[in-house]
C-alpha cells in the first residue's frame, strides 16, 4: 500500500501536514483574535492530515481504518467549509485551509481525500491478502 503510487500519496500527506500546521501555528500565535473558528479549522485540518498520513504510512489493517476514517471526515470538511466559505463569507473572515474548497492550495484538499479513499480501496485486496511466510 505504501509503494509505488501509495508513497507518492503519503509525501503528499505529509506536504499538507506540514502545511496546515505551520499556518494554522502563525495564525493561532499570532491573530487568534481575528478569526479563531477559522484558525481553530486549520488546526483540526492539520491533525487529520497528519493522523491521515501515519495511517496510510503503516497500511496494515488499523493504519488502514485510520486512513479510511480520515480521508472521510476531510473530504466532509472540506465540503462543509467550502459551501459555508462561499455562502456565507462572514463566518471565516480569513481563511482556512479548506475555505473555497480548497482553493487557496489549488484545490487539492478537495482532491486529496478523494484519491486517498480510491487508493485504500484499490489496495484493500492486498491487505487481506496473506504476504508469503505468513502462517494462517
Amino acid at each position: 500500500m505504501n509503494s509505488g503510487p501509495g508513497r507518492a500519496l503519503v509525501a503528499v500527506y505529509i506536504l499538507f501536514a506540514i502545511a496546515a500546521t505551520s499556518r494554522a501555528t502563525v495564525q493561532i500565535a499570532t491573530r487568534f483574535s481575528e478569526a479563531p473558528v477559522a484558525y481553530l479549522l486549520s488546526a483540526l485540518a492539520a491533525v487529520i492530515y497528519i493522523v491521515a498520513t501515519v495511517g496510510l504510512a503503516r497500511g496494515d489493517a488499523v493504519g488502514r481504518r485510520t486512513a479510511v476514517i480520515c480521508c472521510s471526515v476531510e473530504f466532509a470538511g472540506v465540503l462543509a467549509v467550502g459551501a459555508l466559505s462561499l455562502l456565507d463569507p462572514a463566518l471565516f473572515p480569513d481563511d482556512t485551509v479548506w475555505s473555497d474548497f480548497g482553493g487557496g492550495y489549488g484545490y487539492v484538499p478537495l482532491v486529496l481525500p478523494v484519491v486517498g479513499l480510491l487508493w485504500l480501496r484499490r489496495t484493500r485486496s492486498d491487505a487481506a491478502s496473506p504476504t508469503p511466510g505468513d502462517t494462517a
